[in-house]
This record gives C-alpha cells, sequence and structure tokens, in this order.
C-alpha cells in the first residue's frame, strides 16, 4: 500500500487564531460552531487568513459482489445508470455542486458495466465489481493498492488547479453492506446494531441483510485469524469506498479540508482513521443521515456533525449542503471586522 506522511496538525498559530476570533466585533464565542470550524480550518492551512479556493468533490463509483446475495433494495444496474445521468445533470450531487461552486468529477473506479466511452466519467476502473465477501475477500492486495493508489492522483489532480477543500461522495448499490461490517469490527459493536435499511429494505429485507452479512463476517473471522490493518478493508470493501480512502489520506496529507458525507463515507473516514490517527485533524464531519447506525458511528469518532437533515441519499449530498455554513466560518475570520478598526468598546 502506498504510504503517506500525516502529521497532526500544528496548535503554534492556536492562540493567535483565537485572538483574532475573539476581537472580531461580537461576544467572545458568539459565532459557536463557526467559531470552532473557523478555528480548524486555519489550523489546518496554518494560516491566518484561510481559502476555500477551488472546491471539488469526487463521485466515486463501484459495484460489489455482495449485492448477488440480495441485500439491497436496488439492483446494481442502478450504479452505472445513475453514473450516466450524473455527466447529462442530473442528480442531487450535480445540483449541489453547481449551487455551492464545486468542480464535480466522476470516476468509474469499479462500474460493472463499461462507461470507457461516456464522455464526463474518468476511467479508472479497476475491474467489474468487487467479488462476493460472503465466500472470498472482495479484492486482491494488488487491486486494493491500485484503488488507494486512485484515489490519491485525483486529490493530486485536483490540487494542481489550486484546490484547499475536497469533497467526497459515492455512488454504489449495496455499499452500506461493507460500511456495516467496517463499523462492527472498528468499533466492537454487534452487528444487528450496524445495519439498516439502505436504500429502502423493508424488515424482512433487514432481516436477511443481517443473516447475510452475518455469515460474511464469521467466515472472515474463520479464514483470517492474523488480519493486518488492511485486511478489513480489502475482505469487504468497494473499488470506490478504499479509492475514497485513499484520497482521504492524500488530502490529509497534503493539508486540505475534508468534508465527511453520510454513512458510507463516515465509514471510509474510521478506516482512514485506523490507518492514520492524525487524518482525522483534516476532516469536518459535515451531517448525520437517517441510515441506522449513523449516528453510533459519529459517536464512535467522537464526531459532532454540522447537520441533521434526514438525508441518506449518498453521492456526498449532505457534505455539499453544509458547505455554507463551512464558509460562512472561513468568511467570518476574514471579513468580519475587529473592535479596534470599528472604533467599538469590547463589551465582554
Amino acid at each position: 500500500m502506498k504510504q503517506f506522511d500525516i502529521l497532526p496538525i500544528k496548535k503554534t498559530l492556536a492562540k493567535a487564531i483565537q485572538e483574532k476570533i475573539d476581537n472580531l466585533n461580537k461576544p467572545k464565542g458568539a459565532l459557536g460552531r463557526l467559531e470552532e470550524i473557523a478555528m480548524q480550518v486555519c489550523l489546518i492551512q496554518e494560516s491566518l487568513t484561510p481559502s476555500l479556493a477551488h472546491p471539488c468533490h469526487l463521485l466515486l463509483g463501484g459495484d460489489h459482489g455482495i449485492e448477488r446475495e440480495g441485500v439491497s433494495v436496488s439492483p446494481r444496474e442502478v450504479t452505472w445508470q445513475q453514473m450516466k445521468n450524473f455527466t447529462l445533470g442530473g442528480g442531487g450531487v450535480n445540483m449541489f455542486c453547481k449551487q455551492h461552486g464545486f468542480k464535480l468529477r466522476i470516476v468509474d473506479v469499479g462500474v460493472d458495466y463499461d462507461l470507457s466511452d461516456v464522455e464526463g466519467i474518468i476511467d479508472r476502473k479497476i475491474a467489474r465489481g468487487t467479488k462476493n465477501f460472503l465466500y472470498e475477500p472482495a479484492m486482491s492486495e494488488a487491486e486494493f493498492d491500485q484503488a488507494i493508489a486512485v484515489g490519491s492522483d485525483l486529490v493530486d489532480d485536483c490540487i494542481a488547479e489550486g484546490c484547499k477543500v475536497l469533497c467526497i461522495g459515492e455512488m454504489g448499490i449495496a455499499n452500506t453492506s461493507p460500511s456495516s461490517i467496517w463499523m462492527s469490527l472498528f468499533g466492537d459493536i454487534p452487528l444487528a446494531d450496524c445495519i439498516g435499511a439502505g436504500a429502502g429494505l423493508d424488515r424482512p429485507g433487514i432481516q436477511h441483510k443481517y443473516e447475510v452479512l452475518s455469515k460474511a463476517l464469521s467466515h472472515y473471522k474463520d479464514t483470517e485469524p492474523q488480519p493486518t490493518p488492511i485486511t478489513p478493508l480489502r475482505y469487504f470493501g468497494g473499488f470506490e469506498m478504499i479509492a475514497a480512502i485513499g484520497a482521504m489520506l492524500r488530502a490529509a496529507e497534503q493539508h486540505l479540508v475534508i468534508l465527511i458525507d453520510g454513512f458510507i463515507m463516515t465509514a471510509c473516514a474510521a478506516a482512514a482513521i485506523q490507518l492514520y490517527p492524525a487524518s482525522k485533524d483534516y476532516m469536518i464531519f459535515t451531517h448525520c443521515g437517517d441510515e441506522s447506525g449513523h449516528k453510533r458511528m459519529l459517536d464512535m469518532l467522537g464526531a459532532q456533525p454540522l447537520l441533521h437533515l434526514g438525508l441518506r441519499l449518498g453521492e456526498g449530498t449532505g457534505a455539499l449542503c453544509s458547505f455554507p455554513l463551512i464558509d460562512s466560518a472561513v468568511r467570518m475570520i476574514n471579513e468580519m471586522n475587529n473592535f479596534d478598526n470599528a472604533q467599538i468598546t469590547k463589551y465582554f
């Protein structure tokens, strides 16, 4: 696996940043979470004048072998159909990227369909979907390494354009299944507490999903008695999920602000943190979705999300919806006047 040099964010400027925030013409602490966000962004960028220039959104697509076991209400062809739809501007992710000025990159990392001639899709396909982890690892070590590299390289493309803030979304039918298993393994949480409706399973469907994933997890524990840190990632993950981890790690290494979306991207963030704990310093957890277990996974990570809008669309849409708050925090510290310049007596 590609190695990353990720250090905890330096606190050298913390005192100066706090003094700047406290001297804005407002009561101390009056802008609440916005002040916390401003502090984090300043520390990430090691600057008193942070920037959210050239925001980029990676939309990563891949299919999952476990879908063959009926763990999702949606069939796998929805993955490629939606990927095509995104190129036509018809998805939720398109609307929010346009609204908030994000450059959208639509990337085929492992969709089970030939999208190579579709204009607007970046072809980084590793294989046409992963293997079925009910019976065998989802991917080989070489495929895992390739997926990490794909995500890292995509971030380098964004950085070359001056990107300072990165958002990541996914499109992959059945990807709540590996996310649930990762949550169970990383948090030592009973699997039943990690499984939800995904794209809309009813109660019998959720029970079936639990039975399938429970068997897969038992098989994994029998066949991988001494796992390495990457073993559960390559055994259960999708290509789009591993690429997202690679993107997160490279973004942290390069001091980008990373916006973490819903259940699946939070699971990927948890995986990235397992590999490189300091990567968490660069992440802003943007919302708590309605997928069962998402709040518990956020609690597991000690993450306080910005929004709770009942979202469970994926694609990075929740992270994009949170961007105006982060933008407001940066505008606050850059544009708001201070007491001296405004000739206002400090009133705290």
